[in-house]
């Protein structure tokens, strides 16, 4: 990593780690936006609901929604995650809204595994009925397409998706953040910091 560190060129490889749901909610038009304008620069992308280490040079730079990062990482705060309850529209689509959160109580969810590792989100499902678990977020959203249940998803994937409603106004208490993070011995090398700044610049121009 030392070595890399001093690579103040714009060329190379990056490993990016991030969740599937970051990825095809938000960056996959992003990541495209920035090969175009480094073309000399190679993204590896793992998607994966699992941290990836970055200090074994898994990964250069992770992707991650997350309240409490590294200590032994650097990075930055990209913005806010907001989440909220949705369901499937053609089931709740003549319902009143937003609906209390007691009211919901006894309504089947789809429950993140804990494998997803939002603890605070585990904490706060304590006491519902749950219908399933899933390791994915993306895969919870799936299944709320489909009439399984009801779940907490984040709302810029399901503001956007048009088989879901908006069943409660945004949980405050899960709300999370964006982070970029990499480790120390890369933070100065150029196409790291390139990649920062495109990834911040967009995410925040969304």
């Amino acid at each position: 990593r030392r070595i890399i560190g001093h690579d103040l060129t714009l060329t190379g490889s990056l490993r990016i780690t991030t969740t599937d749901t970051l990825f095809a909610g938000l960056l996959s038009p992003l990541l495209a936006n920035f090969r175009q304008r480094y073309p000399e620069i190679t993204l590896e992308v793992a998607i994966s609901n699992q941290l990836q280490s970055l200090s074994r040079r898994e990964a250069d730079i992770a992707i991650r929604p997350t309240r409490n990062p590294p200590e032994t990482l650097v990075g930055r705060k990209v913005s806010d995650i907001a989440l909220a309850i949705y369901g499937q529209k053609t089931h709740w689509q003549n319902t009143p809204l937003p609906l209390d959160l007691a009211s919901l109580q006894t309504e089947n969810w789809i429950d993140p595994d804990v494998h997803l590792g939002d603890a605070t989100l585990e904490k706060w499902m304590m006491g519902k009925s749950v219908a399933y678990k899933l390791d994915s977020m993306l895969g919870m959203q799936s299944a709320v397409r489909h009439g399984a249940g009801i779940a907490v998803l984040p709302c810029y994937r399901g503001d956007a998706d048009e088989a879901l409603l908006r069943l409660s106004d945004p949980v405050e208490v899960l709300t999370t953040q964006l982070w970029l993070l990499t480790h120390p011995d890369l933070r100065h090398v150029a196409r790291v910091r390139a990649f920062m700044e495109a990834m911040t610049e967009g995410v925040r121009g969304q």
